[in-house]
């Protein structure tokens, strides 16, 4: 079968050949429509991620959308290694599938599934938004920040604190549900600007997909004494480390600060209850009229295109 494949990690994946998978019991077959790039996909492609299939050759991609045997369209992870999404056939364990709601196009599926785990599992889940509360969102500017914002104010955040560094994205972030914009660069006005927030927005949930220095000074901002919501507890989600893989964060700011950290991300859920979050994800999109930017190449394209990859609008690569 044609597929992406990654021969040499650190380099684009290369369009040929590669053996078709063999579907074993409890697997279904399917035959891939499309599948994104996300900086998820990205990074286990280069080795670089905690979840990495690092022996070579294996077929790049995570996630995707495709039809089963009997026609019907479904989004499906966890392609066992060393297959993976990019190619024209997938053998996926059936408890990895989910149907695909008739009113959603499979490459807008595709691209926005793993933006949409990033937020709906905790927003849904352990850090879920209280009545009363609004969400921070830190890397708003991103693909996943940008589905952040709208999933929020979905799920009932009364305001959503948007942060980013570049500004015209940040400004078409009202568009998308975003009530607060907060410039990052400075920390003495992020930290002033979060601090305030905290107090009069009621932030219940912080999305952070920076870490790195806005991740420190936004937790400084929320520690104390006094804590800004007195005895109730912040849920600060890790998702992404997008400007740092460390930060510095002294033990005394946190014991101040009533700041519960979390992350959410493959290993912090079961992989069965992150496809159903992604299939409920996928069911809320149409009649919540989430968007998501995409750009579409034939997966024949991948090698040309792999080095301009995960950024905004989502490439997403169809297979014929």
């Amino acid at each position: 079968m044609k597929a992406a494949v990654v021969r040499e990690l650190g380099k684009p994946p290369s369009y040929g050949e590669f053996a078709a998978p063999t579907p074993g019991p409890g697997d279904s077959e399917i035959s891939v429509v499309a599948a994104a790039v996300s900086p998820l996909a990205l990074s286990r492609a280069q080795g670089r991620h905690y979840s990495a299939e690092t022996t070579v050759p294996f077929v790049a991609g995570v996630d995707g959308v495709g039809r089963t045997p009997d026609g019907a369209l479904v989004y499906f992870a966890f392609v066992p290694p060393p297959f993976g999404a990019m190619a024209e056939k997938v053998a996926v364990p059936t408890r990895y599938i989910v149907p695909l709601p008739d009113d959603l196009e499979p490459t807008v599926a595709a691209a926005a599934a793993v933006p949409g785990m990033s937020c709906w599992i905790p927003l849904t889940g352990r850090a879920r938004v209280r009545p009363g509360e609004s969400v921070l969102v830190n890397g708003a500017t991103g693909t996943s920040g940008r589905m952040a914002v709208q999933v929020a104010k979905h799920l009932g955040a009364v305001k959503v604190v948007a942060t980013g560094r570049d500004k015209a994205q940040l400004d078409s972030l009202r568009e998308l549900g975003a009530d607060v914009l907060v410039p990052l660069g400075e920390p003495g006005a992020l930290r002033d600007a979060v601090q305030k927030e905290a107090r009069d927005s009621r932030i219940g949930v912080v999305l952070d997909y920076l870490w790195g220095p806005s991740a420190e000074t936004i937790l400084d901002a929320l520690g104390g004494p006094p804590a800004p919501r007195g005895s109730e507890l912040i849920r600060f989600v890790q998702v992404g480390t997008a400007s740092g893989a460390t930060i510095s964060l002294p033990g005394a700011k946190l014991r101040s600060s009533g700041v519960e950290l979390l992350g959410t991300g493959l290993g912090s859920t079961e992989n069965r209850d992150i496809v159903a979050g992604i299939g409920a994800f996928l069911r809320a999109f149409a009649p919540a009229r989430f968007r998501i930017e995409t750009e579409l190449h034939p997966l024949s394209e991948v090698e040309q295109v792999w080095d301009r990859l995960a950024g905004s609008p989502r490439v997403v690569f169809t297979v014929p």
